[in-house]
């Protein structure tokens, strides 16, 4: 029994997919960011209240977000790179893993947060 290659796996579909839905994925992790900083910071709370190891933990995480979102944001630019099937590839892995890290960022950092001194 073979395998059959259905419209919605094509690396047309693929990409368009990604491309529309990286875009719709980019605004919402930047508004997440922005969000929980904004929050963050009107509260008066500033990476420096942390121990050394939460400190770094913070910035780490803070790193990967940061990382994370620009690989969202390539995945949902237009732009095609050499061929069709080469942009399916590396957008969907860039699409995969910017999500990995925007959660283990995320999660990083808001352990750090968490963790620190009670205001």
């Amino acid at each position: 029994m073979g395998t059959t290659n259905h419209d919605l796996t094509s690396p047309e579909i693929n990409v368009q997919r990604v491309m529309h839905t990286g875009t719709a994925w980019f605004a919402v992790t930047v508004g997440a960011v922005a969000v929980v900083s904004g929050l963050l910071l009107a509260s008066g709370w500033r990476p420096a209240v942390l121990s050394t190891v939460l400190r770094v933990l913070w910035w780490i995480g803070s790193g990967l977000v940061a990382l994370s979102i620009g690989l969202i944001g390539w995945s949902g630019c237009p732009i095609l790179e050499v061929s069709v099937p080469v942009a399916d590839r590396n957008k969907s892995r860039t699409m995969q893993l910017g999500t990995l890290l925007f959660i283990v960022g995320g999660a990083a950092a808001l352990l750090a947060v968490l963790l620190g001194p009670g205001q």
